[in-house]
């Protein structure tokens, strides 16, 4: 029975049939551009999802297509990518059946909330009904029957909802929305739909279909902040700039190279905000923390204000804080006041272009002493200096991964996008990656997932139309999850791929040798069984699952493979042997910073790092 009024048009669709219709009416302006804001599915379909949601998605694949998953984590991976590649202008929707398929999927929504990306999960639930209880993929919950495997979701989206009654989607899919694209809030959200639900037809309102043009809200910050802001920043003789991932979803890149440039302010970058400046710009130092450059954390140890724009400021950023001095002051601009107001800093809270706008009216007639515009100048020399040593050919190999990097970079352009992950691969990229283009750099360091190389790849493969996208993976990270090269083949959404091997966990293994222990079921060599000198044939392997694969022996070699991948028609891999221990040093601890700060010798840095608050030993040694 409707309970509707009968002045408002309605049609007597399913729940299922309203959501897909509710999410290709959604639009957005990308560039001057109206496109979809959900652009497509990534699915499996299984229990739970085949019928109803997937009789819908069907009847509806010219207008919201559906692209084939190889598994649950590696399509919100791919989500997350994508939304990281688009700046969080548009959205990928994932979905899964019950069980599995829904657990499968936490994991990738861990990966886009950690690193505040917006993707929406839709998995199918258990009957809501109760008729046919214990389903199959059905966990039962003796005291609470209410609760299903999708509650495991809860901790690691922004939003969540469970549609009980078919009307609830009225308002759960404008509230799921209006989370994804809040500026402060942004992250996943998450709707479970139960079997039965899913399939309940119910006179929805026509206008609910309507197509809606979204936009992003830039909210200015209070202009008192700003004053407030603009005064510290004014007296200060050493101000620094940090840019993080903020700076690419407000698309402030050129804000705040305009922002440098007027006020000679060096300016280092977090892995999420690498590539907000280019490398090529004057006052780029570098990238900061613990994965980051020496010179970079120079200029912030030694800086007596930080203008931090867009970033979470986590301890890999910030050295478990021993990058910073104590005295230093902090100005944390972000569209999350949580985030803007972190350890103590003179919060302002706002959009980061609107706010380096209104910061730069305020304080303009100042700028930072000539003598410390140079500062940043010489300490940018030394980082160039630095990652020439690292990438050069010493004659031997197997290579470095820094060689690599720098082989790489060599052969990109400035339409080409790199992406890489968890393991040591994020400290060689983040340093000796020289950005020759605005937000042409992913390296997932948030939730540091181990897999997001392969599948985020694919993901940032939809996103890009021009160039290509590089991705650089560790062979532990390639175990965990790979069938998405053949994703990339299905779907005609190529990559290139460099399958680094070293023959284990190294960069683990380095910690735990480091350390004192003794390596141990990190490196193949040393783990436990008969097989431990078996070794994957990884070009055999993505050659298998469609791939056009290269196997090289030598830096020349490795050259030749990238011209014959940029030229491939699909995904194409090139497996590497590379060394197991040949890191490129950060300096998450100053050492002069650490002895000015306990007026001890310079050699003695190690142990001041430790006794400093919180600091691990993972911050000291891993980079």
């Amino acid at each position: 029975m409707s309970t509707q009024s009968p002045n408002i048009e309605t049609v007597r669709i399913t729940t299922a049939e309203a959501i897909v219709r509710y999410l290709i009416a959604q639009r957005i302006i990308v560039d001057g551009e109206e496109v979809p804001l959900f652009p497509g599915v990534i699915g499996i379909f299984g229990h739970g999802n085949v019928t109803s949601l997937g009789h819908s998605l069907e009847m509806h694949r010219d207008e919201l297509p559906v692209w084939r998953g190889q598994n649950e984590q590696g399509m919100g991976l791919a989500a997350a990518a994508f939304a990281k590649a688009m700046r969080r202008q548009q959205i990928m929707v994932a979905t899964s059946s019950v069980g599995p398929g829904a657990t499968n999927m936490v994991t990738a929504a861990g990966v886009a909330m950690s690193n505040r990306l917006p993707a929406l999960f839709i998995s199918g639930d258990t009957f809501n009904s109760r008729l046919p209880d214990p389903v199959l993929q059905q966990v039962e919950h003796f005291g609470t029957p209410s609760t299903t495997v999708n509650d495991a979701f809860r901790p690691v989206v922004r939003y969540w909802d469970r549609i009980t009654e078919p009307a609830q989607v009225l308002s759960s899919l404008p509230h799921a929305v209006d989370t994804m694209l809040d500026p402060a809030d942004c992250g996943p959200a998450f709707i479970g739909l139960p079997q039965d639900v899913a399939a309940e037809a119910f006179d929805c309102p026509v206008a609910f279909f309507e197509r809606q043009v979204r936009e992003i809200p830039r909210p200015r910050p209070d202009r008192n902040q700003v004053e407030r802001a603009a005064e510290l920043l004014r007296s200060a003789k050493r101000p620094a700039i940090i840019a993080g991932g903020g700076v690419h979803y407000s698309r402030a890149e050129a804000a705040l190279a305009a922002f440098a440039d007027e006020f000679g302010i060096p300016v280092v970058e977090t892995v999420a905000g690498k590539s907000s400046l280019l490398a090529s710009h004057p006052r780029y130092t570098g990238p900061i923390g613990v994965t980051g450059a020496a010179a970079a954390n120079a200029v912030i140890a030694e800086a007596d204000v930080v203008l931090a724009v867009g970033t979470r400021l986590e301890d890999f950023t910030t050295g478990s804080w021993t990058v910073f001095d104590p005295e230093t002051r902090i100005i944390g601009i972000n569209t999350a006041r949580f985030d803007a107001g972190k350890h103590r800093s003179l919060p302002v809270v706002g959009d980061a272009l609107e706010t380096l706008t209104e910061l730069g009216e305020q304080a303009r007639g100042s700028s930072a002493p000539q003598e410390w515009t140079a500062r940043g100048t010489e300490l940018r020399g030394e980082l160039e200096e630095f990652i020439a040593g690292r990438i050069a050919d010493d004659g031997e190999w197997p290579p470095s991964y820094a060689q690599l990097v720098g082989l790489v970079h060599g052969a990109a352009t400035p339409a080409d996008y790199v992406l890489t992950a968890a393991g040591g691969l994020p400290g060689e990229l983040n340093i000796n990656w020289m950005s020759k283009e605005i937000a042409s750099f992913d390296c997932e360091y948030g939730f540091s997932c181990m897999g997001y190389e392969i599948s985020g790849a694919w993901g940032a493969a939809f996103a890009r139309t021009e160039g290509q996208v590089y991705s650089m993976v560790g062979d532990g990270s390639y175990l965990m999850l790979n069938s998405d090269i053949y994703a990339s083949v299905l779907s005609g959404k190529k990559f290139i791929l460099i399958v680094c091997d070293n023959a284990g966990y190294a960069v683990i293994e380095r910690l735990q040798v480091g350390q004192g222990g003794a390596s141990y079921n990190n490196m193949l060599r040393d783990s436990t069984g008969t097989g431990s000198d078996v070794r994957v044939d990884f070009r055999a392997h993505a050659e298998a699952m469609g791939a056009v694969t290269f196997e090289v022996g030598s830096l020349s070699e490795f050259s030749e493979a990238l011209v014959k991948a940029q030229q491939a028609d699909r995904t194409a891999v090139i497996v590497t042997k590379v060394r197991e221990s040949d890191w490129t040093e950060g300096g998450a601890c100053p050492r002069s910073l650490i002895a000015r700060r306990y007026r001890m010798p310079a050699e003695g840095w190690t142990t001041a790092c430790r006794r400093s608050v919180g600091v691990s030993d993972n911050t000291l040694r891993i980079r």
